[in-house]
């Protein structure tokens, strides 16, 4: 049960007979008429559980992005069903609006909408739709909180995606789709040519040379349709804020970056999250589809405050790729994590894959490092030149290894990971 401002006026009501007979039976007769009139009204009101709400299905949206929650309250019953209903929603939905009035006649149906601007990624749940009718004298009402199912997910923005244009033409340019074409050290055979002064002498042709009077060698064009396998981290390491937003959505725009380019490239690309376990793995060559899974997939995975577990993650990789393939591990470089988890699986890795290390740097230490101006800044730049000193540390102990590292910004990230790639295509390297 629920009372209404006009049981609260009805019970004000009572000082005018009070004041008429000031005896405490006035007070009392009052209170009980008041208590008869409000169970009346009560027993007259609608059930709102007899109401049929249902919800349409929300579409997913970009984060910074708004869309509408729609209810289809149908009302079965003899009479109209006069009251508010409440469609909550967790505060990182953004519900603007959550509270709308109803008056539906009897058997008709009404459509309510909810407008929401998430604030958050990942998949945002509706709360029970409470629902409180009022009888037809208005001074109480029947409530009840009804589990309606729905859901809205929040995809990552992908701010990256402005650069796809100028990074594609790169990339026409490399496969053959524009004028200039490229010979590398790939193992796709292109043409034969005279032999000059430098050239690989295990390039030399023999059976062509014995027709002709000079030395002839085979050219090389790099090899289409590999594969590459990103490896996103989600571990802890990933769960710190870089100027006020996640690190791990930094890094997921790397990530999808280069999804997207690789797909289009026709590459055979495999995007793999996980810490202790593999959360989420996404494959396919078809570049449209890739990259829709792979952000839809990728959209509700937070960072988790566990340690990852690196000979899993390496693990997955052999599953997943046999042949030699471009593996790009997407993790902070973090020296006490790193060092302890993926620098006893590395070398294993590297010797059967290019390995690539992508790390979001945080451009706040960069300016710690700087500070002079008090003592508390001295101490705060003496701790930024440690961090990045075990930095440093880590990324020359995995370049010993053979393995390429990326440390860059959340802005160059992207750009720095997908011109790396674009490059090892331009060399044949990949």
């Amino acid at each position: 049960m629920a009372l209404t401002s006009r049981a609260i006026w009805l019970v004000l009501l009572g000082i005018v007979p009070v004041v008429l007979r000031p005896t405490a039976s006035t007070v009392w007769l009052w209170l009980l008429l008041c208590a008869v009139v409000v169970g009346i009204d009560w027993w007259l009101a609608p059930n709102p559980r007899r109401l049929e709400i249902g919800r349409t299905v929300t579409p997913s949206l970009r984060l910074g992005d708004s869309t509408d929650s729609t209810l289809l309250v149908t009302n079965p019953g003899p009479r109209r069903a006069v009251g508010v209903l409440r469609d909550a929603w967790p505060p990182s939905a953004g519900a603007a609006r959550t509270r709308h009035t109803l008056r539906i006649p009897a058997g008709e149906r009404t459509r309510v909408s909810t407008p929401l601007t998430p604030t958050r990624r990942g998949d945002r749940v509706a709360a029970p739709v409470t629902v409180r009718l009022r009888g037809p004298l208005g001074v109480a009402a029947r409530q009840a909180s009804l589990v309606v199912p729905g859901q809205v997910r929040v995809l990552h923005p992908f701010p990256s995606r402005r650069h796809i244009p100028s990074r594609l033409a790169v990339l026409r340019q490399l496969d053959g789709r524009a004028a200039m074409r490229v010979r590398g050290q790939g193992t796709e055979f292109d043409s034969l040519r005279d032999y000059v002064e430098g050239d690989d002498v295990r390039s030399i042709d023999w059976r062509a040379t014995a027709r002709r009077r000079d030395l002839v060698v085979r050219t090389w064009q790099p090899e289409q349709h590999r594969r590459v396998v990103i490896v996103l981290d989600t571990s802890r390491t990933s769960a710190g804020r870089i100027d006020d937003a996640p690190r791990l959505d930094a890094a997921m725009d790397a990530a999808l970056f280069l999804t997207a380019i690789a797909g289009h490239a026709r590459d055979r690309v495999h995007v793999i999250a996980g810490d202790r376990t593999v959360r989420a793995h996404v494959t396919g060559h078809d570049r449209v589809g890739l990259l829709h899974d792979a952000i839809s997939e990728l959209a509700p995975i937070d960072a988790r405050l566990v340690e990852a577990d690196w000979r899993t993650l390496a693990a997955e990789v052999t599953r997943t790729v046999s042949q030699r393939a471009l593996v790009v591990l997407v993790t902070p470089l973090e020296s006490s994590a790193l060092e302890e988890g993926l620098l006893p699986v590395l070398p294993a890795l590297a010797a059967r894959h290019r390995v690539v290390v992508a790390s979001v740097a945080d451009p706040a230490v960069e300016r710690l490092a700087r500070g002079r101006g008090s003592a508390t800044d001295v101490y705060a730049a003496a701790a930024a030149e440690r961090t990045e000193s075990l930095r440093g540390r880590t990324a020359e102990a995995f370049r010993a290894l053979g393995v390429e590292v990326l440390d860059e910004p959340p802005e160059e990230l992207p750009l720095a990971l997908v011109d790396h790639y674009l490059a090892l295509k331009r060399r044949g390297l990949l």
